[in-house]
């Protein structure tokens, strides 16, 4: 597992005083999408198939920073679209730096050499650069040539210039157990960044490919099978023990969709990031009038064959405060 120290400090006394004020539902991270425009159109995301009117639109720095101090949640990523065609984006990651939050700045890397001059290295700031495999398969993913290069070129100069770098890396079921082990190597190995992020592919409604999501049983077989020679020990992945587990298929959890929850240009998204039932005003609204016994396996359909870490990396965090064995196993791993 690869969660700084100083940031499993600060989440863990947030958790304390969560535990203490007895409120059951809180938010660990909040997903900010200041936009939805993008300069790629990738074969399992949504966001990009919005009408133009709504792809011009943007947060201002005011709305992003007053929906994060709202919540209160420790740790920000800031999605979208991409991030970085936002005009004002070095202000909302300065704005919430200076209110002690943890940013997390999402990017497909395609304009980061160009604007990386705009931030500056922060203990609490990190790069999450989107890579979905080798050169081959990422720039397929991403329905454009050259991509992977030029991030790979990204996160060289970003790690060059002092900053945290992570990777986010969606899997299919056109991946294998070497196709995993091979970019998860790379990553950690040869680009030696600071962390990576996992996840099996989340069937969006308006995604062009619907064919190559992966099931929930499918994705255990993938995961178990790929960290089965030991390589999940000494990977820098950027997720609790539990939850790695959890995608192996060697623990069962029910989705916690409040944990992450989504604010963008139409408000707070029910009932998460990657399910749209309407939008509140507020996160009072949000956490209040949502029907959250709606929603997770058995319940929606939807939610089938859903592992994905904004519902379930909470589940698994939650579980392991309250558990001794599981908090020196995730504390060990840090």
């Amino acid at each position: 597992m690869s969660v700084s120290l100083r940031q499993s400090v600060a989440v863990g006394k947030y958790l304390a005083a969560q535990k203490l004020a007895k409120r059951d539902k809180f938010p660990l991270i909040v997903e900010l999408e200041p936009l939805f425009a993008c300069n790629l159109e990738c074969n399992g995301c949504g966001k990009i198939q919005y009408p133009t009117e709504i792809l011009r639109k943007r947060l201002t720095v005011e709305q992003a920073v007053a929906a994060i101090e709202e919540c209160g949640a420790p740790m920000v990523s800031i999605a979208g679209g991409e991030p970085l065609l936002h005009p004002e984006i070095e202000k909302i990651v300065s704005e919430l730096l200076d209110r002690k939050k943890f940013v997390i700045l999402c990017t497909n890397a395609l304009l980061l050499e160009r604007k990386i001059d705009r931030f500056k290295p922060h203990p609490r700031f990190q790069w999450m650069v989107h890579i979905d495999g080798l050169r081959e398969r990422h720039d397929e993913s991403v329905s454009r040539e050259g991509t992977f290069d030029k991030a790979v070129a990204a996160v060289r100069l970003a790690k060059e210039k002092g900053f945290q770098v992570y990777t986010n890396t969606t899997f299919f079921n056109t991946d294998s157990p070497e196709t995993i082990r091979e970019v998860l190597d790379f990553l950690n190995d040869e680009l030696e960044v600071d962390g990576m992020q996992i996840s099996p592919g989340y069937a969006y409604e308006k995604a062009p490919d619907q064919v190559h999501f992966l099931s929930t049983r499918s994705s255990n077989e993938l995961f178990a099978q790929a960290f089965a020679d030991g390589r999940r020990r000494r990977w820098r992945l950027n997720h609790s023990p539990l939850f790695l587990d959890f995608l192996e298929g060697k623990v069962d959890f029910e989705c916690t969709p409040w944990g992450i929850p989504s604010y963008s240009v139409f408000g707070w998204q029910r009932p998460c990031y990657l399910m749209a039932d309407g939008y509140a005003e507020t996160y009072k609204e949000l956490i209040e009038t949502t029907d959250w016994d709606r929603y997770g396996r058995g319940k929606d359909p939807r939610c089938a064959n859903c592992m994905a870490h904004c519902g379930y990396e909470p589940t698994a965090v939650l579980a392991t405060t309250k558990s001794l064995r599981q908090s020196i196993r995730a504390a060990v791993s840090v």
